[in-house]
């Protein structure tokens, strides 16, 4: 294998970086592209059919230009629909992000546990199948939250942060029945845990937020575990949209070690 060849992440906007934030923790010497589909955001809004056609055509193309050895869908909704459908396609490792359930399911001590995900996320089996098998006998509250994903990528861009949308994820967990027993929140898109201070400070000190990036750099740095790596050319920060939209991210890409942009 190539040393220079790139790990591949994936992600309809900038939620992948709370992945690619650990993935450099465990493989600092990789070279990284992190792909930002802003022309198809948001991913929670479209039909299972758009989003799974959309995330393998495009990480075939990606495939094929870039040549990875390994491609992370750093997205809980495009991995709970594409993931399968993009494995048949990629001839490399694919690692898929799925809402950490299982983990969370283990930390509550109340056995009532909050999910915090995109419209499109919360009601796909792949989750029902989740809570059966490791949550069988607790509450997992499941609550659509579209407003953070805007939230946290005004926030990368240095915008203020939407209070209504924090109060209206929080509020709408603590509505539901047992709401008030929650102790774990689940942030069940990759968007959600920029915003971790904020929804922390909204749920109080007793309550615990999981997500699954240190879970997901884990998987990467095993895959990938004894394997050479070269870097020459620097990190790399691909968008489908407006190279502007990438440009206003900027100074939050260099901070994951990210100063070229391009657009794909």
């Amino acid at each position: 294998m190539d040393k220079n060849a790139p790990i591949l992440l994936f992600d309809s906007g900038v939620g992948g970086l709370s992945v690619l934030a650990e993935v450099r923790k465990l493989v600092p010497d990789a070279r990284l592209i992190y792909a930002a589909d802003l022309a198809g955001l948001p991913y929670g809004a479209k039909s299972e059919a758009q989003i799974a056609a959309r995330v393998a055509g495009l990480l075939g193309r990606m495939s094929e230009r870039y040549r990875p050895r390994l491609a992370c869908i750093a997205c809980n909704t495009a991995s709970t629909i594409a993931l399968g459908m993009v494995r048949d396609v990629l001839e490399i490792p694919v690692v898929g992000t799925v809402p950490a359930i299982k983990p969370a399911a283990a930390l509550s001590k109340s056995g009532v546990i909050g999910l915090l995900g995109t419209e499109a996320t919360i009601r796909q089996p792949y989750v029902d199948n989740l809570e059966r098998e490791f949550a069988a006998g607790k509450h997992l509250l499941r609550f659509a939250a579209p407003g953070l994903v805007e939230a946290a990528e005004a926030k990368l861009r240095g915008k203020p942060v939407d209070r209504a949308a924090i109060d209206a994820a929080v509020k709408g967990l603590r509505a539901m029945e047992h709401g008030d027993e929650i102790d774990v929140v689940v942030l069940a898109c990759t968007h959600f845990p920029l915003l971790a201070d904020e929804l922390s400070e909204a749920l109080g000190p007793d309550v615990q937020l999981i997500d699954g990036a240190a879970g997901i750099a884990l998987r990467i740095a095993s895959l990938t575990s004894g394997q050479q790596f070269g870097n020459p050319e620097g990190n790399l920060a691909v968008t489908t949209g407006a190279i502007e939209s990438l440009e206003a991210l900027a100074p939050a890409l260099a901070s994951h070690g990210i100063s070229r942009l391009e657009r794909f």
